[in-house]
């Protein structure tokens, strides 16, 4: 009996390269984004949620355009990254999508602000920075 793993066969090797390397250029993670804010990161990340949303909490440094208000003012020349609420949420993809059609670089963070939270990263609120203790089941993930 087939494994239902294999049922369908994995892709070449070339394949394989050509996918994942795909992926990488259309996708970041929270934790690469954390690690890049640290510095100089060469990129704007974009808070595409509501304001509601957005004043609940937001990820440090990031700016705020709505995805239906994008490419919003932002520089064409500096690539994106957006996020949303996470991955139950298009808001990401469809402001990148945006961003993209507007000539735009971007990429497009994994997760969101949910699992920015979830592994313990400060948000900024009106009252100021919260920090809670990160989520055991997806940090440290140490990829």
């Amino acid at each position: 009996m087939t494994s239902p793993v294999l049922a369908t066969p994995p892709a070449s090797p070339a394949d394989a390269v050509a996918f994942f390397l795909a992926r990488l250029t259309f996708f970041t993670d929270v934790a690469d984004v954390h690690a890049a804010l640290d510095g100089e990161p060469g990129f704007v990340l974009v808070d595409t949620r509501s304001r509601q949303a957005w004043d609940q909490g937001h990820v440090p440094g990031a700016r705020h355009v709505p995805a239906a208000a994008l490419p919003g003012p932002l520089d064409p020349t500096v690539p994106v990254v957006t996020y949303c609420w996470g991955p139950g949420c298009d808001g990401a993809t469809r402001g990148a999508l945006a961003l993209a059609r507007a000539g735009f670089r971007v990429k497009e963070m994994l997760g969101g602000i949910e699992y920015w939270i979830r592994e313990g990263f400060a948000v900024e609120t009106g009252a100021g920075r919260i920090e809670q203790e990160p989520d055991p089941l997806t940090a440290p993930c140490g990829c």
